[in-house]
């Protein structure tokens, strides 16, 4: 027992230290000093953070301890029926990710515009932009929302999958803050109206979506 719960001390570490280096890279602040140094170079920034990103997480992956505990395993037809809510989780997923600019998102976009010479230092690693559209009208971090349920949605559980699940959605619940106060930053009052009408996560607005002349736009 003791020797499981040193594991999951462990995996939450590791996790931690996943979250403060994701965090840290992706402030404002830190983008800033790497643009003063690096100047149009700034335009590789993207990529090379999804790259290291990646990276980090594919070596927790592989070294992180992985307790042997099964937390359940669904018998059939449960086992077939859970993946119905996954793969809808994964097609509201994609859709979200149709809305945001996948390509600007990966650090793709900004590299065509620095080969073009029309990359403008002042956006740092991205072209921001405030999208209401979609599922955006229903909740404001619609990307997280569909992640979390792909992820919540799996036939067998063993404690380090629950582990690291539970890890993910906390992070991104406390990143979604962060990534918020940027957006303030970013546009001002019109972000703050939005916010203020639109659910973070759970699409309450089911049947009344947002629109951008709301509250006085």
């Amino acid at each position: 027992m003791i020797d499981y719960v040193v594991d999951v001390i462990i995996i939450i570490t590791g996790f931690v230290f996943f979250a403060v280096t994701h965090s840290i890279f992706s402030s404002f602040k830190f983008k800033r000093i790497i643009a003063s140094r690096i100047g149009n170079y700034m335009a590789f920034y993207r990529l090379a953070y999804n790259i290291i990103s990646f990276i980090i997480i594919l070596l927790l992956y592989f070294y992180l301890p992985k307790p042997d505990v099964i937390i359940y395993d669904l018998k059939y037809p449960l086992d077939i029926i859970i993946l119905f809510p996954q793969l809808l989780s994964f097609a509201g997923l994609l859709l979200s990710f149709k809305f945001i600019g996948s390509k600007e998102f990966l650090g793709i976009s900004q590299l065509k515009r620095w080969f073009k010479n029309d990359f403008d230092i002042n956006e740092l690693d991205e072209k921001m932009t405030l999208n209401i559209n979609g599922p955006y009208k229903y909740m404001r971090h619609p990307v997280l929302f569909f992640s979390a349920l792909f992820l919540l949605f799996r036939p067998v559980m063993d404690l380090f999958y629950l582990t690291c699940l539970i890890c993910i959605i906390l992070y991104t619940y406390i990143g979604s803050f962060y990534e918020e106060k940027r957006l303030v930053e970013k546009f001002g009052e019109k972000y703050l109206r939005y916010q203020k009408a639109v659910p973070r996560f759970f699409p309450f607005r089911l049947f009344n979506p947002y629109r951008e002349n709301e509250n006085g736009q």
